[in-house]
């Protein structure tokens, strides 16, 4: 029996990386690949969930007994974390059969775990008319996340996936939560953004991620501020003076010139000048490969081989260590372009990486 089937889609996040965690600016759009949840509600308390990319036997849960502690590791600790996290809030949820199939490339730095844990809060939100609106929505998730699997990921993943707009990317202060939606019509200008996906996985979990969060809050500290957000662009020289720790000092430069290219982008965007964007982006690479030094050698060679091939601009998204790059490049040279990177990583004997163009895509939705 099924009751619905609802779709949350991965997300590429076009600049702002490492920053939603400081209280900063994100504009993130999402893509066509989606997430697709085939769900029924049950009435004995149990959760249970199948995969078609997990082959075997379906997982059954008890909803009651479900709890950060008693995580398994799996990827089922990603639905069943939506559900305590709505359950700790105070909503009444009780069992649901989901079947999940999914497009989201996995460890690709695309939000497969966003989309994962928005598609099922968005069919638990329908199926027992919880009345959640999409704010609210993607901060369960993220708390489902960040509490019960354990990864601490910031809002903006959560947020994309569950309120992106088709052909536009999303502005977000992930301070106050404000959003806008930003025209991003690539193509009507003769350009496109490709996707490259190394292929080289990397789990946000693990602790180079949280060093580098700790970082932060180490950096905003010493500064006497409740987040780095709250260092101005203009005022980074004076700020960095004040920081004896050359590592932390590195990151903070990152998070606040990183902050600063969103809104160059932004304006740029709004501006209809969108081949000025190139420019930032590959700052924007420079800067998490030297300062918070979250690149790899595959990442470093998509960017090298596409700005060689005259690429607009290029640099890597989402967390890092492995994962995607994004290459900004004109419509008629982007075969070329893409011809460049796989050539480089043939010539290095490297797995040939997956190249797509990112459409931005809607978001979160029921389909039937």
């Amino acid at each position: 029996m099924t009751d619905g089937v609802w779709a949350a889609p991965g997300r590429v996040n076009l600049i702002g990386e490492h920053t939603d965690y400081n209280d900063g600016f994100v504009m993130p759009f999402a893509l066509p690949h989606t997430t697709v949840a085939t769900a029924a509600r049950r009435d004995d308390g149990v959760l249970r969930l199948h995969s078609a990319d997990a082959p075997g036997d379906p997982v059954e849960l008890r909803v009651a007994d479900l709890a950060p502690g008693r995580r398994t590791g799996a990827w089922t600790d990603y639905p069943a974390g939506v559900v305590w996290a709505l359950a700790e809030a105070g909503h009444r949820v009780g069992g649901l059969e989901v079947r999940y199939t999914s497009t989201v490339p996995t460890g690709a730095g695309l939000s497969s775990s966003a989309a994962l844990e928005v598609v099922t809060a968005l069919a638990l939100n329908d199926l027992y008319g919880l009345g959640l609106e999409r704010g609210p929505l993607a901060r369960l998730c993220r708390r489902a996340e960040n509490a019960y699997v354990g990864a601490p990921t910031g809002i903006m993943d959560q947020t994309a996936s569950a309120s992106c707009t088709e052909g536009h990317a999303l502005h977000l202060d992930t301070r106050d939560l404000s959003r806008r939606q930003i025209p991003f019509d690539l193509a009507a200008h003769g350009l496109e953004l490709l996707v490259v996906d190394t292929r080289v996985r990397h789990a946000h979990s693990e602790g180079a991620y949280g060093r580098r969060r700790a970082g932060c809050e180490a950096g905003a500290a010493a500064l006497g501020v409740g987040a780095l957000r709250d260092v101005s662009h203009e005022g980074l020289a004076d700020a960095l003076a004040r920081i004896d720790d050359a590592e932390v000092r590195a990151l903070v430069r990152h998070v606040v010139t990183e902050n600063h290219r969103v809104e160059r982008v932004v304006a740029h965007a709004e501006a209809g000048d969108f081949r000025a964007i190139g420019p930032v982006l590959t700052e924007g690479h420079a800067s998490l490969r030297d300062d918070f030094r979250v690149s790899c050698p595959e990442l470093d060679l998509v960017v090298d081989s596409a700005l060689a091939a005259g690429a607009l601009g290029a640099r890597m998204t989402g967390g890092g260590f492995g994962g995607s790059a994004i290459v900004l490049t004109e419509s008629a040279a982007s075969p070329a372009v893409a011809g460049k990177v796989l050539g480089a990583f043939e010539e290095r004997s490297l797995t040939a990486p997956r190249v797509f163009t990112a459409v931005p895509s809607a978001g979160a939705h029921r389909v039937s």
